[in-house]
């Protein structure tokens, strides 16, 4: 959907939609109701890693691989900077949010950036395309084992525990090893990966939204969001739009100091600003189990991601304009 020349992204309304849905009939899409959503959502992780494995195209990679203090600013940003900054700024205003929310803003800062978002969108803005497929791409699969270290370190630190060991197992099952059973499978399957790119990508939403409607379904079964009105939801938003803006302006500091070029300076800010919802919806029910709480974890993510789409949006058709007459 296109409005005033911007493009509305059906995977968010489709998000709204779930939400909607599993508030008002929660019980067939919870733990043991008739959908068995838990299952799909279960099995779903390793059928989207899976998907992302297919169609990694390790040589578009290549071409961006030289460009090393690029990538390194990127990589700092997504697992160091960003935890840090939600740690500095969040932790004297942890008590006003509910305790899974302050753990969804730092499992925020703990996921790696999103792929295909931020490589169109450095695309759109004239930036450096093959830099941001090899820094989303490269911080995905980082991701893999920075997210749940990150979230055992952060969980310790706060009472609570994570048994690592077990979820690094899970990890391994669902998410490495789909990953190289899609690259294997690559071989004989990239042409028609190629063909059916849109098919595929319509597989791995729809089991996201499988997994967003089992986890606010058990949210809802269980009463965890009894006694939080919309205000909680102003927060969040306030709060990710801020956590985003942050990350964005700080991250124009190196960029300047490098002295990056404008599209290289494009391809960092928008692949250090961004996280993954594709990457964090299926990690959650991993690291964080089936607790009834996980639709409010992963809540500020899905409001991060909504957040990023549309100010990121309005920043890259900007951009579009700019740069050509720059360049």
């Amino acid at each position: 959907m296109t409005i005033r020349g911007f493009t509305i992204d059906g995977f968010l309304i489709a998000l709204v939609a779930v939400v909607a849905f599993a508030i008002v009939l929660p019980g067939p899409g919870a733990t043991g109701g008739i959908l068995h959503m838990n299952d799909v959502a279960t099995y779903g992780v390793g059928v989207i890693f899976f998907l992302y494995g297919l169609t990694l195209a390790p040589e578009k990679m290549k071409a961006g691989v030289k460009h090393w203090r690029l990538h390194l600013c990127v990589q700092l940003c997504t697992f160091v900077l960003f935890p840090i900054v939600v740690l500095t700024l969040g932790t004297p205003l942890k008590g006003t949010v509910p305790p899974e929310v302050w753990i969804g803003f730092f499992y925020i800062a703990a996921l790696p950036s999103t792929v295909s978002s931020s490589v169109a969108m450095t695309s759109l803005a004239h930036g450096n395309v093959p830099a941001a497929i090899f820094n989303a791409t490269l911080s995905s699969l980082i991701g893999v084992f920075a997210t749940p270290l990150l979230m055992a370190w952060f969980l310790s630190t706060s009472g609570l525990s994570m048994p690592l060991l077990p979820v690094i197992g899970k990890i391994v099952l669902l998410v490495l090893l789909p990953i190289v059973v899609g690259q294997i499978a690559r071989h004989w399957l990239a042409g028609w990966a190629g063909r059916n790119n849109k098919q595929i990508k319509l597989a791995d939403r729809a089991i996201i939204l499988a997994i967003v409607y089992n986890s606010f379904s058990d949210s809802m079964v269980e009463g965890v969001w009894q006694g939080h009105d919309a205000m909680l939801i102003v927060e969040i938003i306030v709060g990710v739009i801020a956590l985003f803006f942050i990350i964005y302006w700080l991250m124009k500091i190196p960029c300047r100091l490098l002295g990056f070029d404008t599209p290289d300076t494009i391809a960092c800010l928008f692949c250090a600003s961004k996280k993954s919802l594709a990457t964090g919806v299926p990690l959650a029910p991993i690291i964080f189990g089936t607790v009834p709480g996980l639709g409010l974890i992963i809540a500020p993510l899905m409001l991060y991601h909504f957040c990023q789409l549309v100010i990121v949006s309005v920043i890259a058709n900007r951009a579009a304009r700019l740069v050509p007459a720059e360049a």
